[in-house]
């Protein structure tokens, strides 16, 4: 059971740590100090139902179905080009905000909508974590099931608490217009590249 577990971290850790929408918003957040261990606690519970989902059976719905596969790359792909246009408007606005400012023009449920929106609009977290997490774990013996999703889960949790907080941590240093510039024009980079990539992908040519 317990190298069952430890599988699940190591093979659930390299799905998470990668620079993606997730990752680059829970930076944002916590670089801003708002709502950072919100933030973290909502895409550690994102990743804990999808996980779950995938590995007590759920894997095939998504991977054998064509049809919504597409609806959510294009609807990520959407999103995510809206998304990293507002960062890049930011970072290439003359004006830049300080940190300290900007608290009272997020609210909490906005920030809580744009959270599940980067998550459940992102085709990669469904195939990191539905499909690919899923039909790994889900070769496992039934008992050695929820230890393999305890580990996948034990990877996601520390990534992103500990994200958020070093990104808090670091507050005082990034909250300067220059670092705020950089920070927002690598949010919309990631966005974009990722976006490009999954019409790509969804067009035929990945």
């Amino acid at each position: 059971m317990i190298a069952a577990f430890f599988q699940g971290m190591v093979l659930g850790a390299p799905l998470i740590l990668p620079l993606g929408p997730q990752n680059a918003f829970v930076l944002q957040q916590g670089v801003r100090r708002h709502y950072p261990l919100m933030v973290a606690g909502l895409c550690t519970l994102s990743d804990i139902i999808l996980i779950c989902g995938g590995v007590f059976g759920g894997s095939a719905l998504l991977s054998q179905s064509t049809l919504l596969l597409s609806l959510v790359t294009w609807g990520g792909v959407l999103f995510l080009l809206w998304y990293g246009w507002g960062a890049l408007r930011s970072a290439l606005s003359g004006a830049m905000d300080s940190v300290q400012a900007m608290p009272a023009k997020q609210g909490r449920w906005r920030i809580i909508s744009t959270m599940i929106a980067v998550t459940w609009l992102n085709p990669h977290v469904y195939i990191d974590t539905f499909v690919m997490l899923g039909s790994l774990g889900g070769q496992l013996a039934p008992a050695a099931r929820s230890w393999f999703v305890l580990g996948a889960v034990t990877a996601s949790t520390v990534w992103f608490f500990g994200l958020a907080l070093l990104a808090s941590w670091l507050s005082p240093r990034l909250s300067t217009p220059g670092a705020q510039r950089i920070i927002n024009l690598l949010v919309g980079l990631v966005m974009w590249i990722i976006a490009l990539k999954l019409a790509q992908q969804a067009l035929g040519g990945g």
